[in-house]
């Protein structure tokens, strides 16, 4: 479970690399130079086995006494208005044609557009392999920063097409300026950027005006792509939805996600909002394959906003007190405006990984290259406080810090 991470090299926007895999260090280039992580650590030894191998399941018991902090899922799981709605939606499970409780309309009516300008996916990860699919045949590029959701980039390798990604800024901001250079010198090559907003994994925003930059600042037809899957954790006043610029007819795909603050990441539902001429490019590439239950709690779920705002009041207290809390200890955190946090380890992070594991609390992946940092799902209070014991255990207290204990 431990072992080496593959690595893919990128074009840059100066040098010309071709892509292949390997083992072990860092690879050096001239100019900027992105690296692939591979897939979650536990999602390897759980989820998604590589080769052909077998499925490698936990036991319940072991599952269920994890603290599980490591794919910025709602600890609270769907409140009883969800619950409700999905549990009467089972008389349908035997139907083909069933009353889905109007999911698209309803969704169409949050954001003041058509139900032509929505698409429903599998969770918003479907409407991004979809959107690479589109966008990205016959060796057209994603355009975007790394790290970030890097699915979008193994995708786009995935159907012959590439990425060019560049660096994140010094304070861990995406760099709109080098994406604005780097589209416009490879227009007649680019499909589309990529937009994480807010960014996964470092929990920073794009602010409104940055987004108008890239918007104003690249040729008018490149299609954008923004992920809004931690839009409603935050409370920033620089921050705003990019919906309106749909409305405004520019070529801007916006993704939401019912998997997060909807706590209905197992159920798998999420959708696009972007101009009716991308949707039907879009929808021969979508697989249609949502189920009546997820449907009708999905409608649920955008109704109960008081639920919602609980969610996000505690998820944003508890960061800030965790965040509080490893700073006492002389660890310093990036600043985050999601239900998750990246802190600085002054050490390399995947040993510390396993570490947290032993401990009965699972963490974030490695995010190449930042390698000393760990990413951290605000969960519920137990286990933040059971993260807080682990962390005081495994890592003590760095230079200059209060909390007791050493390295």
């Amino acid at each position: 479970m431990m072992g080496d991470f593959h690595r893919e090299a990128i074009v840059d926007e100066k040098t010309t690399v071709s892509r292949r895999r390997f083992v072990g260090g860092v690879a050096t280039a001239v100019g900027v130079l992105s690296f692939k992580p591979s897939i979650d650590l536990w999602a390897q030894q759980s989820q998604q086995p590589q080769g052909g191998a077998a499925r490698v399941r936990p036991s319940l018991d072991e599952y269920d006494s994890y603290a599980k902090l490591s794919f910025n899922e709602n600890p609270y799981g769907p409140p009883d208005s969800v619950m409700k709605a999905m549990t009467k939606a089972f008389k349908y499970a035997n139907r083909y044609g069933y009353p889905d409780g109007g999911i698209t309309e309803e969704i169409a009516k949050l954001h003041g557009v058509k139900t032509e300008n929505i698409l429903l996916g599998a969770g918003s990860g479907e409407i991004l392999d979809v959107a690479g699919t589109t966008f990205c045949e016959n060796g057209k590029k994603v355009v975007g920063v790394e790290p970030s959701y890097s699915q979008v980039y193994q995708h786009a390798t995935s159907v012959r097409g590439d990425a060019i990604t560049v660096p994140l800024l010094a304070d861990y901001r995406q760099d709109i300026p080098a994406l604005i250079r780097v589209t416009k010198k490879h227009y007649r090559d680019v499909g589309f950027i990529y937009l994480c907003n807010p960014n996964n994994p470092t929990g920073r925003i794009v602010t409104k005006s940055e987004v108008k930059q890239l918007l104003d600042g690249i040729p008018e037809d490149v299609p954008v792509l923004i992920d809004e899957a931690y839009h409603h954790f935050v409370d920033n006043s620089d921050y705003a939805t990019s919906v309106p610029y749909v409305l405004e007819g520019r070529p801007v795909i916006v993704t939401r996600t019912f998997s997060k603050i909807a706590a209905l990441a197992g159920m798998r539902l999420g959708y696009a909002v972007a101009p009716r001429e991308l949707i039907q490019k879009m929808r021969p590439y979508s697989m249609g394959s949502i189920n009546a239950v997820v449907k009708w709690g999905g409608v649920a779920a955008l109704q109960d906003t008081e639920s919602q705002a609980k969610v996000k009041k505690v998820t944003i207290e508890l960061r800030q007190q965790t965040i509080a809390y490893l700073k006492t200890l002389g660890y310093e955190s990036i600043p985050s405006d999601t239900n998750f946090f990246m802190v600085h380890l002054k050490r390399p992070v995947q040993p510390v990984i396993a570490a947290f594991q032993k401990k009965g609390v699972l963490v974030g992946r490695p995010f190449p290259p930042m390698l000393e940092h760990l990413r951290v799902s605000i969960g519920n209070p137990d286990e933040m406080q059971r993260f807080n014991a682990a962390f005081k255990d495994v890592m003590g207290a760095a230079s200059g810090g209060s909390g007791n204990g050493g390295r």
